[in-house]
């Protein structure tokens, strides 16, 4: 059986998009996003909500050039690479290979799909966490943490749930960035 991740980068206090739209340091860096190349290359499935994807998509057109450092080059091959599935009552159309529109969440399609799958999925976007996190449905944790408290915005966890976890793994890296992978009990 594969796992659920919720994985997202996050303010010191626990936001996920700020009032100001900035998080701070640490998600630029290339020793984060190659570690984060390499903790999701296996990874089998995305789940986005419309933002997510419109967000993500970017990745889809990124050409394979010489001129971008390999470790951009490698995680536009590994996106490309997965299926996606997108959460969308407005959504015309996709502009991604291996992508399909889902007008609603299920969450039993998506436990189905867990149970069905040999490879990891990911679901990505505080909103789209919330309905998962609300079903039992995510296994693991993955927050990477800036050095700023921003103070307001879209936070990580949703507001009512009450969750206990095992810490699992973690790293600082150089950039003041912390990773903190944690599992559901």
């Amino acid at each position: 059986m594969a796992k659920l991740i919720y994985s997202m980068i996050t303010s010191l206090d626990g936001y996920v998009e700020a009032t100001d739209g900035d998080l701070g340091v640490g998600a630029e860096d290339p020793e984060v996003h190659t570690f984060i190349n390499d903790l999701f290359r296996p990874v089998g499935t995305y789940l986005y909500g419309r933002r997510m994807y419109e967000t993500m998509v970017y990745w889809e057109s990124l050409q394979d050039t010489p001129d971008l450092p390999p470790h951009i080059r490698q995680y536009a091959r590994d996106w490309r690479a997965a299926e996606k599935v997108v959460y969308s009552t407005t959504l015309a159309s996709v502009s991604s290979a291996k992508t399909r529109i889902e007008r609603s969440f299920d969450p039993d399609a998506v436990r189905t799909r867990k149970a069905e799958a040999d490879r990891d999925l990911t679901i990505d976007g505080p909103n789209l966490a919330a309905q998962a996190i609300a079903a039992g449905l995510v296994d693991e944790y993955h927050l990477f943490v800036t050095t700023s408290v921003v103070g307001g915005g879209k936070r990580f966890f949703p507001d009512g749930v009450r969750l206990d976890l095992d810490l699992v793994e973690q790293r600082a890296f150089g950039s003041g960035l912390i990773y903190a992978r944690y599992r559901t009990r």
